[in-house]
């Protein structure tokens, strides 16, 4: 593991201890067999700590998605344990990964998923409706800006507007994780900037983890904690000790 040199931005002040959010240790992923296997994942270690915003950087099919569906229980690793905190999902039958995903993870992906015959209220509370405890979807609509829009339906909203629905949709649950499949590849520049800029507040306001996917190099300045991806492993950890603030991100 290298140390990234400060590059300005936020100071992040160290904050007590905490069990981490996700530890994997050799963790291989083949699609099909013989000859015309894809083995996505080659032996993956890793620990990411709890309240990080962490970046998988890389090319496609380089495997950092493959690994985000794995940590986020969409899919099963061939090879390999998986933890989330104290519980191994790699154990978990598929209703105990139904169960993980329901109650402790958000995911947030490059398009947006909205019913478009609901209101951006009325798509916010698809999830509270199944969360033990969560935020009123008004509040998580707060949160990311939208309250004025809150009545909109999806195809009154911009691209960015709708992609910030969606992560109102994930985080008001309150989840421990937030996972984000290239969020801001369908987005222009400024656009773009602000949706990292409500994945940072999530991150500071809730103390929520957040795992992004991207392969804009760029993205990795806001991160605590960047993992380079290539051909299947993780190449190189770099860890920022200060990190930008989405506005100073050249695009």
């Amino acid at each position: 593991m290298r140390q990234a040199q400060p590059t300005g931005g936020t100071d992040r002040a160290p904050g007590p201890t905490a069990p981490p959010a996700y530890m994997a240790c050799g963790v291989k992923k083949i699609y099909g067999e013989g000859r015309s296997a894809v083995h996505a994942l080659r032996g993956v270690d890793l620990e990411i700590p709890t309240g990080e915003i962490v970046v998988l950087l890389g090319p496609s099919g380089s495997g950092k998605s493959t690994l985000l569906n794995i940590l986020g229980g969409l899919d099963r690793a061939t090879e390999g344990t998986v933890s989330f905190r104290d519980t191994c999902l790699s154990a978990l039958d598929d209703a105990g990964l139904t169960l993980y995903r329901r109650r402790h993870v958000g995911f947030v992906f490059q398009f947006y998923n909205l019913m478009p015959s609901l209101t951006a209220t009325e798509n916010v509370e698809l999830v509270t409706e199944i969360a033990r405890d969560p935020m009123a979807p008004e509040d998580a609509l707060a949160l990311v800006g939208l309250s004025a829009r809150a009545d909109h339906f999806p195809a009154q909203l911009s691209g960015g507007e709708q992609q910030r629905v969606a992560i109102a949709r994930a985080v008001a649950k309150r989840p421990e994780v937030l996972l984000c499949d290239e969020p801001t590849g369908a987005l222009d520049s400024a656009t773009g900037r602000a949706v990292l800029s409500v994945l940072r507040d999530v991150n500071a306001e809730l103390g929520t983890t957040v795992l992004m996917v991207t392969h804009a190099a760029s993205t990795a300045g806001m991160a605590d904690r960047v993992l380079h991806f290539a051909d299947g492993h993780i190449r190189d950890v770099v860890i920022n000790d200060t990190r930008l603030d989405p506005a100073e991100i050249e695009w």
